[in-house]
């Protein structure tokens, strides 16, 4: 074998692949993907570098295991084992086989509470055993912000921390007993006095005991290099703890026996306030003996704007417990006073903390994008200094940056002396690697010569390993591969990481990537209009494979119904950066793999809000199916609900409703045209209004007499004229909600009218009624329409005449500066984003985008002293995806309180999603979605309850799966003001 991971990968790709996946398929149980897309899904993980595999294992035991060691081995095929691919290093790639644990050996084996111990198997997911534990009053220590989504095998294999490691340790510290399977099959159980270690190892170490003795620095966060000092006899020749952070380099983990500690009853969070991070940073050893459970670091780069922390340039967050609040509080209140800040914030309400953590959390993320919108990456993401030379090491840091013209924001674990920073390289040019390469030397010699350690996390994989010399000497580094050979003799697992390593700016995955900008469709505002750089936003931190949401959340609701990494945000990403790339996925946007994929996206853009680096995965999927579907048929799907305007307002003019009703209950004759229209067989088609929401509003009395429709303000002072959005759904589906929504703004004072209809040469604001002679002349006939339908079916050519017919109309409606009020959540969230996005050349497209407002913001901004009726209800349902991803639902939530509407509603998404839940193939995927967050808090609410639910979709997905009644705010609070009006 060859000492470098790539030259393994060049002598594997002679092998013959097919006979080596046969051989696998025969010998495991559990799944063998070698096809482009199972590959391509794992080429990354969250660092710089990108390797392509053979192919994929999910082993459904350790048999499994030991089976595809055997064939792997037998071939000389490298084998590198994946969790959460979280990993911010590298070393989660590897271009052998493989081992994903994250499918099936995600078992909780063994919770014991007397002995405060738990078994877990490497896939489960750190939360789920938090879950597991906390009834009991216990928990895992280390906790990282990935914990959501990370596995206790790849936290055993990276030596995993987090925020609470000054409380209780690392990884390392919570692990008693481990199994595990050598590359040559032996199966081996680590522990304490030598357990389970393998032959010579033994020898190796009590031939070495001085070294291992004076070799490795003091300091809570040494996370690089093997830990073999764990072999000395005074502390506990402990073979088990030795193993972790040896990144799966050693032998592959089945199985691991962990600590548990007492979680605390009850926690406060003392929020401090510096003029600076370096302030931040030399406070944080001083609060040490206070004896906090995190002392957590952020500077202002991070926080955005409104997050409620006290004044002051950076913050370190400490936690305290206890077994009443009133304990946890005071200790939190005695860190303050200890403390010498300028303000400061003690809060205790939990989930005022948890909004909090998020920030933190997020950091990983928001991070990777500076102030001014530029690129950061990871690479240098968790030196760790002695906590009291922090203050110092960061003066230097920030110094060292300078020389180099590079920024970065620090922020991290202050209290451990660890430091996550993203920094601004430019990876994507040979002059700009080669400043990444010699700022990491440079920084390599400042964190050892303030004692550090090269990685105080995530570990050394591809990005620090080469430079571990410079902090263990040469001597110590031979020592280390001698201790890899003794495990690993024929060096299969996860070669190029540790010892023999490959060079830090070898495998870089953007290097991949074409040098020059595709043609794309929309603007990409926020990427500097370059595919590329949207596509690069994904950096792999994966918070959109959570399996639960909180709170408002909607992201990613299509992996929750799967489970499927490739239904991922993350893993459409990926599929994406590769079909750029084109070594793996060849076909580019003709790529079979990534329509795959996008397939069961639900655009419902909640990555776009909920993806810490603000992937809009809704957005790439219409570029995608626009590129993928020019000059070619498109499935029937795209024309029947692609086009539904179209064809809505067809019937509408031939008053076709009462027929089409008529043919839609028909059972046989439904059938036949859901076929035809590419529709699931398992919906009911929705029946048309027999009136639509525009005829009503022409045929309606005027609420002061004499007034016209458009000057229906029930007050002597005219309010505000606002212009109310006839959407497809309101107007053909719902009209009611239209109806209503007229209702309670004239209530409210405000003035109402409509879009224009006509294109005259000249003209004032439209109501949907002119008849002028001159108008007739010169004018045609049209409708306003957000385009949202074409958009989600990535008929984009299309969506852009409709939005110019749209500008078009709106012109006496911006001329005025009129607000326009949106009823239907994604409706507006077109108009806001899709529009501007896909003409950024027309002025008229930014200044409509700005006026669209939603019903409860109009209420807001434009009957501010209006009071709305008493409801006085429990309230249940679900927030829109796109108004939480992109509209904000502040404004709603004051307006339901206002009108005594108690409760939360849902995050997640609805399932239904406009086209997505009615199109062939997608029903069941549809329903998984709304049984994940909607339809339990519906069967849970109170029988008085409100069912609110604002989107035309959301409402029936109610009606079609629980056969229960949603409603618009708009409707109830109408219905509030006719009983009100009846009671007088």
């Amino acid at each position: 074998m060859t000492d470098r991971g790539e030259e393994v990968a060049g002598d594997v790709r002679d092998a013959d692949v097919a006979a080596l996946a046969g051989a696998l398929r025969k010998a495991v149980r559990g799944e063998v993907g070698f096809d482009v897309t199972a590959r391509a899904l794992v080429t990354m993980d969250a660092s710089n570098y990108r390797r392509v595999p053979l192919g994929v294992v999910a082993p459904r035991d350790a048999d499994d295991v030991a089976a595809a060691l055997e064939v792997c081995r037998e071939r000389g095929v490298p084998v590198v084992a994946r969790g959460g691919g979280t990993s911010i290093a590298g070393q989660a790639t590897g271009t052998g086989v493989v081992l994903d644990f994250t499918r099936h050996m995600t078992a909780l084996v063994e919770l014991d509470p007397g002995s405060r111990t738990a078994v877990v198997q490497p896939g489960l997911v750190l939360d789920r055993l938090q879950e597991a534990a906390a009834p009991h009053g216990l928990r895992f220590g280390p906790d990282p912000s990935t914990h959501s989504r990370c596995t206790l095998g790849g936290m055993i294999g990276n030596n995993s921390c987090g925020s609470h490691s000054v409380a209780w340790g690392t990884t390392a510290d919570s692990v008693r007993e481990l199994s595990v399977i050598t590359a040559r099959g032996r199966r081996l159980r680590l522990g304490q006095g030598w357990a389970g270690a393998p032959d010579g190892l033994r020898e190796l170490a009590e031939g070495e005991l001085a070294r291992l003795r004076t070799g490795f620095p003091e300091l809570p966060r040494r996370i690089s290099g093997y830990a073999l000092d764990a072999l000395l006899p005074e502390k506990g020749a402990d073979v088990a703890r030795s193993f972790c952070g040896s990144e799966g380099t050693l032998g592959i983990l089945t199985e691991a026996v962990v600590r548990l500690v007492g979680n605390p009853r009850a926690r406060a969070l003392a929020v401090l306030a510096y003029a600076d991070e370096s302030a931040a940073a030399e406070a944080a050893a001083g609060l040490l003996p206070l004896g906090p459970l995190t002392v957590e670091g952020m500077a202002a780069d991070l926080v955005p704007a409104g997050a409620g922390l006290p004044g002051g340039g950076a913050w370190l967050f400490v936690e305290t417990g206890g077994e009443t609040a009133a304990e946890a509080r005071a200790r939190a209140e005695e860190i303050v006073r200890a403390a010498d800040v300028v303000d400061s914030l003690v809060v205790t309400d939990p989930a005022a903390q948890r909004s909090l953590w998020r920030i933190r959390e997020d950091a990983a993320g928001t991070a990777t994008r500076m102030p001014d919108g530029s690129e950061a990456w990871p690479g240098w993401e968790d030196c760790a200094v002695p906590p009291a030379r922090l203050g110092g090491y960061l003066r230097e840091f920030r110094a060292l940056l300078a020389a180099h013209g590079l920024r970065g924001t620090p922020y991290g674990h202050f209290g451990d002396g660890c430091i996550h920073v993203r920094v601004d390289f430019d990876l994507l040019t040979e002059a700009g690697v080669g400043r990444f390469r010699r700022f990491s030397e440079e920084l390599a010699g400042l964190v050892v010569a303030h004692g550090g350690s090269l990685s105080g996390e995530h570990g050394d994989g591809q990005a620090r390993a080469e430079l571990l010399p410079r902090m263990y000497g040469a001597e110590m580094v031979g020592l280390f591969e001698r201790a890899k050979a003794v495990w690993d003799p024929d060096d299969l697992l996860n070669p190029g990481m540790l010892v023999r390593p490959a060079r830090l700016d070898e495998n870089l995955r953007f290097s991949v990537l074409p040098r020059r900008p595709v043609d794309v469709a929309f603007a990409y505002p926020s990427d500097g209009g370059d595919f590329r750089a949207a596509v690069r936003r994904c950096v792999g931190v994966a918070k959109c494979r959570t399996t639960t949401v909180s709170g408002p959340a909607v992201m990613c609701p299509s992996f929750r119904a799967t489970g499927e990494e490739e239904h991922s945000t993350r893993g459409r990403a990926r599929l994406l950066h590769e079909m750029l790339a084109g070594d793996l996925v060849t076909d580019g946007w003709q790529s079979p793999e990534v329509l795959g994929a996008l397939d069961l996206c639900l655009s419902c853009k909640g990555c776009r809000s909920d993806c810490p680096a603000g992937v809009d995965m809704a957005t790439y999927k219409a570029e995608f199916l626009h590129h993928h579907y020019a000059g070619r048929r498109r499935p029937a799907a795209h024309y029947s609900m692609g086009r539904l305007p179209e064809w809505l307002r067809w019937a509408s003019r031939a008053h076709l409703a009462p027929l089409l009703n008529t043919l839609a209950a028909t059972r046989p004759l439904a059938g036949l045209g859901k076929h035809l229209a590419g529709t699931a067989p398992e919906r009911d088609v929705p029946r048309l209004a027999p009136r639509t929401f525009t005829t009503w509003w022409r045929k309606r009395k005027p609420t002061t007499p004499g007034a016209s429709p458009t000057e229906s303000a029930p007050t002597s002072t005219p309010g505000d004229l606002v212009v109310l959005w006839p959407d497809t759904f309101t107007e053909h589906l719902a009209p009611s909600v239209g109806q209503a929504a007229v209702r309670v703004l004239e209530a409210a004072g405000l003035r109402v009218a409509l879009p224009p209809t006509l294109l005259p040469r000249k003209g004032a604001i439209g109501d949907g009624r002119t008849r002028s002679a001159a108008a007739l002349l010169t004018a045609r006939r049209a409708r306003v329409c957000c385009g949202l339908t074409y958009v989600s079916t990535g008929q984009l050519d299309r969506a852009r005449t409709v939005l110019r017919r749209t500008l078009d109309l709106m012109e006496p409606v911006l001329r005025a500066g009129a607000p326009v009020v949106v009823l239907e959540p994604s409706c507006a969230a077109a108009l806001r984003t899709d529009l501007p996005e896909l003409l950024p050349d027309d002025p008229r497209a930014a200044r409509l985008s700005a006026t669209v407002l939603t019903f409860a913001e109009t209420l807001e901004r434009h009957a501010p002293h209006w009071t709305p009726p008493a409801v006085d209800r429990p309230v249940a349902g679900q927030t829109h995806c796109h108004q939480h991803a992109v509209l904000g639902d502040g404004p709603d939530r004051r307006l339901r309180a206002a009108a005594g509407l108690t409760g939360e509603l849902s995050g997640g998404c609805c399932g239904l999603a406009g086209d997505f839940g009615f199109e062939k193939g997608h029903f069941d995927v549809s329903r998984a979605c709304a049984e994940d967050q909607l339809l339990p808090s519906v069967r849970q609410a109170p029988e008085d309850a409100v069912i609110l639910a604002d989107g035309f979709s959301c409402r029936t997905q109610l009606d079609q799966l629980a056969d229960v009644r949603g409603r618009h705010l708009a409707e109830v609070l109408a219905e509030a003001l006719d009983r009100a009006d009846g009671s007088r």
